[in-house]
Parts: C-alpha cells; structure tokens; sequence
C-alpha cells in the first residue's frame, strides 16, 4: 500500500521513506492538507497530516469520498481535527501521543535565554561590526521563580532544566505531577503563578477550556519585567491582547515558537510577499520578542520518533489494532 504524507519537511523526508517498509511505502508531498489540496488524497485509503493541516468537515468528506479511511497524523495535538464528522464519515483517526519531551522543554528554554540574554539583537550587531553592550543586559535566573503551566512530560523537563538553574518552581496544572512536587515544585492558583513569576512558560495543550488561557487579564497580572515563553499552541495566548501589553513598554521578553493564526503561513517562505496578518507583523517589531516558526520539535529524535509511530500507527490500522494513539476507531477495510 502506498501511503499520501502531506506537509512533509525536506529533513522529515527521508525519515517518513525509511519507516514505511515494503510492502508498504510513503509518497511525500510539501503541500499541507487542506480544501485545495485534499483531491489529491483521491485513492489513497491511508493520508498522514502534519499540525498544520487543515482537516474541516469539507476536507473530511473530500477525503472519505476520495476512498481515504484513515488519517494518521504526525504530531501530538489534533485541535485542527474535526473528530465528530470523522467518526460520523467511518474513518480511523490517529495521533502520535508522545514524543520526545526534552525537544520542546530544550526549546523553550532556548527561546526564554535568547530573549533574557538579548542574543538575537546581540547577533544582529555583530554581523555589522557593533559590539556594544548597549542595552544587551540580561539578568541572573538563578533564585529566580519560574511557573510552569502545564506539568506533563514536557512541562516536567522544562521544570528539570529550571531546577538545575537554581530556580524557585511553580506549578499549575488538573493534576499535580508528584515528580516535579519532589523536584520542590509548589502548586498554585493560576493568578498566583502568574503575579509571582518572573518567567512564565506554557506548556498544556489547545483544547476549548484553554483557547486564551492567557488573556488580557492574565497577561495583566504578570510582573512588568516577567519573561513569557509559549511552545504549545498559539491559540493559549490572545496575541492581540499580548500586542497592546508589549505597546506599554511591559515584558522583559517574550518568546513564541507558536501563532495562533499561523496556519497558511508557518512552514512556508513568505519572504517575497506581504504578510497581511497585522497582528503577527506589529509582534515581530518588537526587539524584545522571539517568533519561532513551530519548530521546538524539530529534531532529529523527536521527529523520528514521531515518524516511526505514525508508521505503527498506521500498521496497527491495518492489522485492526487499537493502540492509545486512535482517537477515533473504525473499522479496518477488509
């Protein structure tokens, strides 16, 4: 069986070819799923999607017409994914629970020092022979407080590495992780993490009860000189809101690798024409912010692992296995 990978990344390519072995094989394509693109699917009963497909009700009949039964797709969340009408059109729908959490907690941390330390701004001089320090101060986050919201495996790791930085650890979460309350991580109220913290990271995931989680008045609560940082998803912060606050002269830094309009436009080379997303183009202005373009994930055990489990995802759709991956089961063709 010949399988159609949508959105492929030319380092993912020969990762996604490697794990389809005969008798089953991949055919990549850079093009991301969405209404425009989703007749190409015609025939294949297997499509896998990356995060930045668009998978609406019109797509998913496009594809269930097409013949396509089961949509694997090669990244942990599924908020583009309209389940309810997958179910409803008989497909199989698969995720990849789990990945490496030390890529997104390593890149978050990443962009938390780039924006603490001023090393973009830092690299830009040099390039042009200025080696100033002028405004290039940074701060210690040694005894510092840093609130983690969102605890889970990549919350954990970050939490990890902050502890190893000599940081005071806060918490928010459902559910408390008993291995960062035994790192000495205390569990707060949201409003307390965030008017003590002096970084901020998020780390849960896009779900209805955390579309804006941090919103103008969360945002509002934040110390003036705290830093923000969000791999996750784009959607957990009103970026508008998050625009006027850093228009007041508040934040010592923000670092997004996440938009929340970024689809159409993040994983793509927009270089050459205009962007009309206003927002997006006011938030890079700022020489105190960091936009990433979805990228905390992108190395090479990560992304190998997320392969090779969309691949047994796959596999198992075949052989009529569930696995904790299916978010929506059907039945296997015959």
């Amino acid at each position: 069986m010949e399988i159609l990978a949508f959105g492929v990344q030319a380092d993912e390519k020969p990762l996604i070819e490697a794990a389809f072995t005969a008798p089953h094989q991949a055919r990549c394509l850079d093009v991301f799923l969405n209404e425009d693109t989703a007749p190409i699917a015609a025939g294949y009963e297997v499509v896998s999607s990356s995060v930045n497909a668009d998978l609406t009700p019109r797509v998913l009949q496009t594809l269930a017409a097409g013949g396509t039964q089961m949509i694997a797709q090669r990244s942990t969340g599924f908020n583009n994914i309209d389940l309810r009408v997958a179910e409803r059109l008989g497909m199989t729908v698969a995720r990849v629970s789990s990945y490496s959490p030390y890529s997104v907690a390593e890149f978050a941390w990443a962009l938390a020092m780039a924006v603490n330390r001023r090393i973009v701004r830092a690299s830009n001089r040099t390039r042009d022979f200025d080696f100033r320090l002028d405004g290039l101060m940074g701060r210690d986050l040694h005894g510092r407080t840093v609130g983690v919201i969102g605890t889970g495996k990549i919350g954990e790791a970050f939490a990890r590495i902050a502890h190893g930085f000599g940081m005071r650890l806060l918490g928010w979460d459902v559910v408390e992780n008993p291995r960062c309350t035994a790192l000495g991580m205390t569990y707060v109220d949201k409003d307390r993490l965030l008017a003590e913290a002096d970084l901020v990271s998020l780390h849960v995931p896009l779900l209805p009860a955390t579309h804006h989680l941090i919103d103008a008045a969360a945002l509002a609560a934040m110390k003036d000189d705290a830093i923000l940082v969000n791999s996750s998803r784009g959607g957990l912060i009103d970026t508008k809101a998050l625009v006027e606050e850093l228009r007041a002269g508040r934040f010592t830094g923000v670092g997004l690798d996440v938009y929340e309009a970024e689809a159409g436009l993040f994983f793509l080379d927009k270089s050459l024409e205009g962007v009309p997303d206003d927002v997006l183009a006011r938030l890079v202005t700022f020489p105190h912010v960091v936009v990433t373009s979805h990228q905390a994930y992108y190395t090479t055990d990560a992304v190998t692992q997320i392969v090779e489990t969309t691949a047994a995802n796959v596999l198992d759709y075949l052989a009529g296995r569930r696995s904790e991956n299916v978010l929506v089961p059907a039945s296997p063709s015959s």
